[in-house]
């Protein structure tokens, strides 16, 4: 078990301590996406850089609204040469940073192609190699699919989230099947990953920013899907729920 201590004190924030969270958060983004526009546009940009600026950035955020992390488990050793998705519970907007600090790896969220529109956010995240795959245009969403395998046989370790929307109160929503079949297009190990009390810090579509919380990051047995096809993705996903129900039952976040 690793504990991240972020000064924890419990209290609801003021809307003068809310509005700075938010300012905060607005232009540490904003200084790391041009951090890594700037050393893109020099070529001086590549993925441990990434890496660094990604957890700096995340532990900078959480700080901001003084979380305390745990981390349970046994995470996989990445580097072993095959591909690998954390397929991790949604309850915040904080389980990026949190899933970026708590675990190793070049971790890279499988992303929205709304959120490429953001100006400054959406041309940093291209520069740092998060993907995306629309699947609503077949031929983009293929070549986005080769470039997501591409990307983890190189080593990139894409964080999905299978119930696709922020969950309010930290229980599992019904699963959406686009991971899954990513997953199995790319035969991925997949390392289910639960995050408890993150709901908590800022509940969804809300913006009562709670300081102080206690989150707890549980990270599962991983389900391979070699040699697995289109016809197990039910079998698939009822595992990875199970062990997430699993992960999520166990007792307070501490």
């Amino acid at each position: 078990m690793v504990r991240l201590k972020l000064n924890p004190l419990t209290e609801s924030a003021t809307l003068l301590r809310r509005a700075g969270v938010v300012i905060g958060s607005v232009g540490l983004t904003a200084l790391y996406s041009l951090l890594i526009l700037l050393r893109a546009l020099f070529g001086r940009l590549n993925r441990p850089i990434v890496d660094k600026y990604c957890r700096e950035w995340s532990a900078a955020l959480l700080r901001l609204v003084r979380a305390s992390l745990v981390v349970r488990g046994e995470v996989p050793d990445f580097n072993d040469g095959r591909r690998y998705i954390i397929m991790s519970t949604h309850a915040s907007h904080y389980d990026i940073p949190v899933s970026f600090v708590s675990l190793p790896g070049s971790i890279r969220m499988l992303a929205k192609k709304e959120l490429f529109s953001i100006p400054l956010l959406g041309q940093a995240m291209r520069a740092a190699e998060f993907p995306s795959i629309d699947r609503s245009r077949r031929n983009r969403a293929v070549k986005d699919l080769e470039k997501a395998r591409q990307m983890m046989e190189s080593g990139i370790v894409l964080w999905a989230a299978p119930e696709g929307t922020r969950s309010p109160d930290g229980q599992l929503l019904p699963f959406k099947k686009g991971c899954f079949h990513l997953a199995l297009d790319t035969q991925a190990v997949i390392v289910p990953v639960a995050i408890r009390g993150i709901h908590r810090v800022l509940p969804a579509r809300t913006w009562q920013i709670n300081l102080g919380q206690p989150v707890d990051v549980r990270v599962g047995t991983p389900i391979d899907t070699a040699g697995k096809s289109k016809e197990d993705i039910a079998e698939i996903m009822a595992g990875v729920r199970e062990n997430l129900e699993e992960l999520l039952g166990n007792g307070e976040a501490e």
